[in-house]
């Protein structure tokens, strides 16, 4: 009796304080200042050491240096700790909004982890699990905003699960809907509650993403980032945030400019991945030099997998460009033996690796001009070609797919469909990529004239290419096309 009466009070002492030293705390932790970020959550456990709020922040420090870093040595130390706060959390009080919340949050970047060391069964259960405690959370507490913020980018998620995924969701039962998710996060985003202010830069990061990738607003992104004025200097997480959408929508001089004025300070996590991605702005720039040494420093100093074959296989161009066959192909066996194909990018690495053939110098160098947002210099560099300069068929399907892809950025919408219907009539059949993403590319021309029949058919049209290249996020990105389209 002593013993239960003794838990029972120990229980009921347990708290969940996000007060002024967790808040700071947190901050610090989201600009990815850490070591900073530690020193407040033991200052915050000694206020209190019965509240169980240092042990989510604690969770977005591990979080943080296994996702970005992806070193086996630190899975083996941190992952464990995942489940050590959940176990404490669950001696937390239940009427507290925080209670499920912090399970939720815990549970999701653990299945985050999981993902990059591909433990991806774990990672579908523990997604699982989140989106059941969060949803159970919602309607217990449907005041409590944060419950939003995790709650909106997971229904998103939900819904747009690539065919190759569906077998996950059957099984997880997990539905979700673009636009609940997507009204879901406005309500933090625009909201004056203390929490929502507190979480802003979080819940802004998942936002910018899903709107960039589900819904395909690239302008609007970035118009948000400098509405909202995200601080893209004193916080490394938007800053990182801010310079991969800005690559990925050829804005490469936007992401040079945010890696390099970035606040790069020893109080900042260290991570290669900046290395990575300043290395691809200067390689579509065709800054080879500088390129090759920047890969070279991220495949020294990265210790996961995610990515690698694909540094590799860039790696190896720019030895290939350079003229440097001898170390462009040992670059191209290593592809072979280093990283994984858990991402669409090491998938095609690995397959082009397997080829004794290299790029069309003159095609590739287009490629990456145009990839950087360089149309002009990338129409230079075709100018004067046609199909018949390229005797290879896969050649032929690329410069099509290539002077489509160069005009619909010019914003030359007859050029590029004319272009993208020879690219689908020419590779429809084959394992490259380039019909597939015609057709996506015209689904989005057709949606941004308000033809949404004939949009909702290309987007149709791209998912039922099957054996082709990239299929699992070109498909996402149709499937998100139809449902903007259709209202789903």
């Amino acid at each position: 009796m002593f013993c239960f009466f003794i838990t029972v009070f120990a229980f009921a002492d347990k708290v969940f304080d996000f007060n002024a030293t967790c808040q700071q705390a947190y901050k610090e932790i989201t600009s990815l200042r850490l070591n900073d970020g530690e020193k407040l959550i033991a200052q915050a456990r000694q206020q209190n050491p019965d509240n169980l709020i240092p042990d989510l922040l604690d969770s977005y420090i591990d979080f943080f240096i296994l996702f970005f870093n992806e070193d086996p040595a630190e899975l083996n130390i941190r992952k464990p700790h995942f489940d050590k706060y959940l176990d404490r959390i669950d001696d937390g009080p239940e009427n507290s909004p925080f209670y499920n919340y912090s399970r939720a949050v815990v549970l999701i970047q653990k299945a985050c982890v999981e993902i990059k060391f591909s433990q991806r069964w774990s990672a579908g259960w523990d997604f699982r699990k989140a989106f059941s405690v969060i949803k159970e959370n919602k309607k217990k507490f449907p005041s409590f905003l944060p419950n939003n913020m995790i709650y909106g980018p997971m229904q998103v998620v939900a819904g747009t699960i690539p065919d190759g995924y569906k077998w996950l969701a059957g099984l997880f039962g997990i539905k979700g809907s673009i636009s609940n998710g997507m009204a879901l996060m406005q309500t933090v985003l625009n909201s004056n509650d203390s929490y929502a202010r507190l979480f802003l830069n979080e819940a802004s990061f998942y936002y910018c993403y899903i709107l960039f990738y589900i819904e395909n607003q690239p302008e609007q992104t970035f118009q948000y980032i400098n509405q909202k004025k995200l601080d893209l200097v004193n916080n490394n997480l938007l800053a990182y945030m801010a310079t991969n959408l800005a690559i990925n929508n050829k804005m490469n001089e936007f992401a040079r400019n945010t890696i390099i004025n970035r606040n790069d300070s020893p109080a900042y996590m260290q991570t290669p991945v900046w290395n990575f991605e300043l290395a691809y702005v200067q390689l579509r720039n065709l800054e080879l030099a500088d390129a090759t040494k920047n890969f070279e420093f991220f495949l020294s100093h990265f210790k996961g997998k995610f990515y690698v074959k694909d540094a590799w296989e860039k790696l190896a161009w720019c030895y290939y460009l350079q003229g440097n066959m001898t170390a462009a192909n040992n670059a191209k066996q290593m592809i072979l033996k280093k990283g994984s194909t858990d991402t669409d990018a090491d998938k095609q690495a690995n397959k082009d690796a397997k080829s004794a053939r290299w790029p069309n110098v003159i095609l590739l160098k287009a490629r990456l001009l145009s990839d950087g947002g360089y149309n002009t210099q990338a129409l230079a560099m075709l100018n004067g070609k046609t199909i018949q300069d390229f005797p290879l068929i896969e050649d032929q399907l690329e410069f099509t797919y290539r002077i489509a892809r160069i005009y619909d950025d010019l914003h030359n919408d007859d050029i590029a469909i004319k272009n993208y219907l020879n690219a689908i009539a020419i590779g429809e059949n084959r394992t490259e990529y380039y019909a597939s993403r015609a057709a996506l590319q015209m689904g989005l021309i057709y949606e941004k004239q308000g033809n949404k029949t004939l949009a909702v058919q290309y987007y149709k049209k791209c998912l039922s290419m099957d054996d082709h290249e990239y299929k699992d996020s070109i498909d996402q990105k149709a499937k998100a096309g139809v449902a903007r389209c259709t209202g789903g």
